[in-house]
């Protein structure tokens, strides 16, 4: 058939059947397949807005009539060109199509494609205008030039239009390179030109183009606040409780509390040093205030070191420390504080630390530094305060770190060549506060537990007594006795989780672990004085009663100083017995007394941990001799005939006991004076009001911090406690009824700020609690609808998803050490939610699909009706059996149910408070989002809700990984 012809049947079609625009999708049979053929595909949504009026459109007519007689890829030919960028004018900003997902995702890859096509054509009219340029005719190439520079313009400021090409790029990878490669050759054709609006109005497009792929990570960041006291609480938690813990889950916190409340780099980073002053100057003295110092000099660093890798380039992190300090520096009174409590310049410190790092130019250090000196200049009470004979603290950390390290490589050598000279080493580790700088240096930056395992190795070789003189013995008898010590100090000190081994089928328990957790008392666990652990062999038992009883003082030779301490708890009960029955006189107790503690302390210390948990199971009449016997022990041994270092070893001793007896002592009132070590050794014992109901103590707690705006060290223990004392569930419902009693807007956002930081202490457990139980509840039942009006609704709701956010990006790491040491009541069987059966893995699958019996029909997710509630995390094939993945699935179900409902009321409002923070705290290219979780049918459901209906939103809360997730973020969009 001729062209002509071709031309005039069309025509004549046209002419006939104007009013059914279907004539179109039998039209595309004649054009070739190419750029023309996916401009139809796009020209077919909109023919019907298109046909005005009782004739057809005559822009469509003059396209129709150059495109059967054209070529579109010949660019050289302007009218073809024109005539089709005219069409493209008619629709490219009003998109829309309500056919089949299949056909959305269609008009995806058409719109790309046109994409790519206009760009073509804007480089060849840039081409084609640079070449008349050349000739000396200006003209050419302008109007054609301009005009693909405005439909480019006019197609890539819709931000629907933005999101249907975002999603034809995840559908196809290879055209969007095209698109980029054209985008260069553009810009490089484009910089020769002398027009600057053509110029501009390139650059952007480029621009818009370039910001398809990351259009869902654009978050305005938060000017208009200074303070952060989320950040500030996640700080003080980790400092004040977690000194040990890994630094990379607490940078991953910090990056989550950051993200979600879009905190700016520099505020950011002055928010933790804020924190890290306020705990150096509000930490008890002593351990405490050691602890704050290493975690301040030498763990901060480290934690912005690993913040430096998510920052965009080194440069912009290193201005932004730089800018952090610059604000600092403000805070005169904040840092003259610290500066008197720590009896240096800490700010010189602090950035010297930083410099060493690499987290700030010399140039910023020295000008930082010269700054505060002369703000230090005019407080005169800094110079009279500071002593000029006594080591500040932070001068000592930073000297005992690598002194840690050196440490480390004495205790690698062999025990046996050089005993005394390790003594040596060991002996002045005791001295003063060096143990303590050490054992803080060491945990600040993650060498404890080799630390730990060292002293282990140490106790373990001299467990085995052999043929040896005197004074090897009593080497033998100091290295068992102080590595005893130092290990009990650091369970005590830093979490007896730092001393286990990980466990390793067939290997040997060392003595010291089976002794720890079997018989060492710590606070929250209950030890059983008839375990077998403390009836060791009878024979042994017998003779180390006689040796105690009858010898002057303890032998040292051959002894086994394991077995000693596994048998004194036997020995100790049959000595208490003889006591308590009359045989033996106080006066042979004292003797008995002198010779457990005379030479090795350890043994005390077994001793009193036996008869720690014996007193537990004591009425308060029959506790009198077994008190009287811990204070025998308690009391330093007053004779010359004692062994190298006894007293530095009698002050950890001590140290030791008073941990030990603390539960049972504030139990039963009783009074035991231990040897003075100068420094309150439990600064955070003892913190409840007696008498005064638990939830009393809470609301009002929680009350003080509110008002304050932040949570100190001190509050941070009461809530602990709180929370080990009533449980997950009491203590999360309370402080969740004490958010929603909260009126005024201001005072929520602070309270939702505070309660995700108290809820640090053991987010896990807390986030089931509040998605698996306390929202459920609220949300179901209409009586308790009018607490979830805003504003304590909104504030719940951006709470919920704090939690949930927090939780997921970290329950696949470990739990922190302050968390694995409480024993939680079980709070519920997850499994209940969704029961499971082995034998039946597609029965969740089932249960959360619409109503299919056939299982065959979810194994190919591509077949399912989009009526399906299939989530992504079936097709991602998240384990079920996890509970926070049971409780997050649950609650989403819950939430699509409440959409699709024809009931609204506050609790739909929450859902939309709900959906729309999951949205704002999204994380771009997460694809562990908690959304997940969501059924594909609640996005048509959502983007009914007026403030949801955003293209934006539709990409956010769909798994786009997935081409069933394309295609129903496609179909919504289409239809917006």
């Amino acid at each position: 058939m001729k062209v002509v012809n071709l031309k005039q049947a069309i025509l004549q079609a046209w002419k006939e059947r104007w009013s059914d625009y279907q004539w179109a999708v039998n039209m595309k049979k004649f054009f070739p397949k190419g750029a023309t053929w996916d401009i139809l595909n796009l020209a077919e949504a909109l023919l019907e807005q298109a046909m005005i009026g009782p004739s057809p459109n005559p822009l469509i007519l003059s396209y129709l009539k150059y495109a059967i007689s054209s070529q579109f890829d010949d660019f050289s030919r302007d009218l073809c060109v024109q005539a089709l960028l005219d069409i493209m004018d008619m629709f490219c900003d009003r998109l829309s199509c309500h056919g089949k997902a299949e056909e959305c995702i269609g008009l995806c890859r058409a719109l790309l494609s046109a994409l790519h096509w206009l760009l073509r054509c804007t480089a060849a009219s840039a081409e084609f205008l640079r070449e008349g340029l050349e000739a000396g005719a200006p003209a050419a190439g302008e109007k054609q030039l301009a005009m693909c520079l405005q439909r480019l313009e006019k197609t890539l400021s819709s931000t629907k239009n933005r999101a249907l090409l975002h999603i034809a790029k995840l559908e196809e990878a290879s055209s969007w390179t095209a698109i980029e490669h054209s985008l260069m050759k553009l810009g490089g054709i484009l910089a020769n030109l002398s027009n600057p609006q053509l110029r501009s109005q390139a650059e952007q497009c480029g621009t818009l183009i370039r910001s398809i792929p990351t259009m869902l990570s654009v978050h305005s960041e938060q000017l208009h606040k200074t303070g952060f006291p989320t950040v500030h609480a996640v700080v003080l938690l980790e400092g004040t409780m977690n000194l040990t813990g890994e630094i990379q889950p607490l940078v991953e916190q910090l990056m989550m509390v950051k993200r979600m409340q879009h905190i700016p780099t520099p505020l950011f980073v002055l928010e933790i040093w804020k924190a890290c002053f306020v705990g150096l100057i509000e930490s008890p003295e002593g351990t405490e205030e050691l602890k704050w110092t290493a975690f301040t000099f030498l763990k901060i660093p480290q934690v912005l070191v690993k913040l430096k890798k998510y920052s965009h380039g080194d440069k912009d992190f290193t201005e932004d420390v730089n800018c952090a300090f610059e604000f600092l520096l403000k805070l005169t009174p904040l840092l003259d504080k610290a500066d008197q409590r720590c009896n240096c310049d800490c700010t010189k410190f602090l950035l010297q630390e930083c410099s060493k790092q690499g987290l700030l130019s010399e140039a910023s250090v020295d000008s930082l530094e010269n700054k505060r000196a002369a703000d230090r200049e005019h407080a005169s009470q800094l110079k009279s305060s500071e002593n000029g004979s006594i080591q500040p603290n932070p001068r000592l950390i930073l000297r005992a770190e690598p002194t840690v390290t050196n440490i480390l490589k004495t205790m690698d050598a062999d025990h046996s060549k050089s005993p005394e000279g390790l003594l040596g080493v060991l002996g002045h580790m005791l001295s003063g506060k060096s143990l303590d700088l050490l054992l803080a240096a060491a945990a600040a930056t993650g060498k404890l537990k080799s630390f730990a395992r060292k002293f282990i190795s140490l106790n373990e070789f001299t467990t085995h007594g052999s043929e040896e003189t005197t004074k090897a013995a009593s080497v033998r008898a100091l290295l068992f006795d102080i590595s005893f010590l130092m290990l009990c100090h650091v369970a005590q000190t830093y979490g007896s989780e730092v001393i286990l081994s990980e466990s390793s089928t067939g290997a040997e328990v060392p003595f010291f672990e089976t002794w720890m957790q079997t018989c060492m008392p710590e606070e929250g666990k209950i030890l059983n004085p008839d375990h077998p652990c403390f009836r060791p062999d009878s024979t042994k038992v017998e003779s180390l009663v006689a040796l105690l009883n009858n010898s002057s003082e303890m032998k040292l030779v051959q002894m086994k100083w394991h077995e000693a301490c596994l048998s004194i708890s036997a020995a100790i009960l049959e000595i208490l017995n003889a006591w308590e029955n009359g045989v033996l006189a106080f006066e042979s107790i004292q003797k008995i007394t002198d010779n457990i503690k005379g030479k090795v302390c350890s043994l005390a210390v077994c001793a009193v941990a036996w008869l720690v948990a014996h007193v537990r199971m004591l009425g308060l009449d029959e506790r009198e001799k077994s008190l009287q016997m811990i204070r025998q022990l308690a009391g330093p041994l007053y004779s010359e005939n004692t062994l190298q270092f006894y007293n530095e070893r009698v002050v950890i001793m001590s140290s030791i006991l008073e941990h030990m007896c603390a539960d049972v002592l504030q139990q039963t009132a009783t009074q035991i004076k231990f040897p003075s070590t100068g420094v309150d050794t439990m600064p955070y014992w003892n913190l409840l009001p007696p008498k005064r109901p638990i939830k009393e103590v809470l609301t009002d707690i929680f009350a003080k911090v509110l008002e304050k705006g932040w949570v100190d060290s001190r509050s941070i223990h009461i809530f602990d406690t709180l929370l080990h004392m009533g449980g997950v569930y009491w203590f999360c419902n309370n402080l969740i009824k004490e958010l929603l009693k909260e009126t005024r807007k201001e005072h929520t956002l602070r309270a939702v700020e505070l309660l995700y930081s108290i809820f640090c202490l053991d987010m896990q457990q807390v986030t089931l609690i509040l998605l698996g139980h306390i929202l459920p509840g609220l949300l179901t039942d209409s009586s308790k609808w009018h607490n979830l009006m805003d504003p304590p609704g909104t504030a719940l709701a951006k709470l919920a998803v704090w939690c949930a956010l927090s939780s997921y990006s970290s329950h696949k790491g470990q739990a922190s050490s302050r968390q694995k040491k409480r024993h939680r009541e079980d709070i519920e069987d997850y499994i209940s939610l969704f029961p499971l059966d082995d034998m039946q893995p597609s029965k969740l699958m089932r249960l959360l699909s619409s109503n299919e019996e056939d299982a065959n029909i979810l194994s190919s997710p591509t077949d399912r009706s989009m009526n399906s509630s299939l989530s992504a995390s079936q097709l991602h094939t998240v384990n079920m059996r996890d509970p926070l993945n049971r409780v997050l699935t649950n609650l989403f179900l819950l939430i699509s149910s409440i959409l699709g409902s024809r009931t609204a009321g506050p609790h739909t409002q929450f859902v939309q408070w709900f959906m729309e923070e999951c949205v704002d705290c999204l994380e771009q290219g997460s694809r562990g989002s908690i959304l997940q979780f969501m059924p594909f049918t609640t996005v048509s459901e959502l983007v009914k809700v007026s403030a949801m209906s955003s293209p934006k939103v539709v990409l956010a809360i769909t798994d786009l990984s997935l081409p069933l997730g394309r295609q129903v973020a496609a179909k919504a969009i289409a239809a917006l």
